[in-house]
């Protein structure tokens, strides 16, 4: 049968996790897909173990990038390589479960109105599993003013819309926030997206993870959260960025608590 999506993957020093994440795609129960490894820069074994696989996984292409790009340039290198009807993304530590593309691809093969689909997430660590996120159904634009309102890795686009936005903006203001800037470039051009409602995605992600983003981070995400909210037509866009800003204040072992307990 046709491939119809391409999983495009930025790997990086996740030579532990890698093979795992890789047999979560093999255990799709939809099949037709192909994905694109790009190595950006590892400093382990990363780079092996992918041309490895790929050796007795004819669907799977592996490239590299010379030095270390970035996640959204490194992503932009894989669009290169699509093909195909949709676009998926994954991360080289974390799991799709197994129905993610049946599901995601069904619904929107069924709604050509959207232009992307996601989902929420179930975040692990070497504990297991901790919390179980929540997504809003159909975020409009308002929703842009409060977080991101789809989350990056279980996403599911379609190329050709991926294309007319013009990809991933691959600039320093937009460095741990790509997927942020990404949806609002969507919905600047009249496109939306949409959240399925079933988590089909584990990330792994520590429970401290929130507490290690530095300032610089954080100043990023108010900058980037007033530009968003200009873009979309936001009166006063700078107040839209405070909470933003003010994260960084929050103490660490408060952010354990609420990343453990949230539900």
């Amino acid at each position: 049968m046709k491939t119809r999506i391409t999983v495009i993957m930025a790997i990086y020093n996740c030579a532990n996790t890698l093979i795992e994440a890789l047999e979560s795609l093999e255990a799709q129960t939809y099949k037709n897909f192909k994905v694109i490894l790009c190595d950006d820069g590892s400093k382990d074994d990363t780079l092996q173990v992918a041309l490895q696989w790929a050796e007795t996984h004819p669907n799977y292409i592996v490239i590299r990038n010379e030095r270390n790009i970035k996640l959204a340039a490194t992503l932009n290198r894989c669009l290169d390589y699509a093909d195909t009807e949709y676009v998926a993304r994954m991360d080289g530590d974390d799991i799709s479960l197994s129905t993610r593309f049946e599901k995601e691809i069904d619904f929107l093969d069924k709604h050509p109105e959207y232009a992307f689909i996601s989902c929420p997430m179930i975040y692990f660590d070497t504990d297991g599993d901790y919390r179980i996120g929540r997504a809003k159904a159909e975020p409009t634009k308002i929703d842009f003013t409060r977080n991101t309102p789809f989350c990056h890795a279980p996403v599911l686009m379609r190329r050709n819309v991926l294309e007319v936005i013009g990809r991933y903006t691959a600039e320093p203001k937009t460095e741990r926030i790509e997927d942020y800037y990404l949806w609002h470039k969507f919905y600047c051009k009249g496109y939306r997206g949409y959240n399925l409602q079933e988590p089909l995605y584990k990330m792994r992600n520590g429970r401290d993870a929130f507490a290690r983003r530095k300032f610089l981070d954080r100043w990023r995400g108010y900058r980037v959260t007033t530009e968003v909210c200009r873009n979309l037509g936001f009166s006063y866009p700078w107040v839209y960025g405070i909470p933003a800003f003010l994260k960084a204040f929050v103490p660490s072992f408060l952010v354990r608590i609420i990343k453990t307990k949230l539900r």
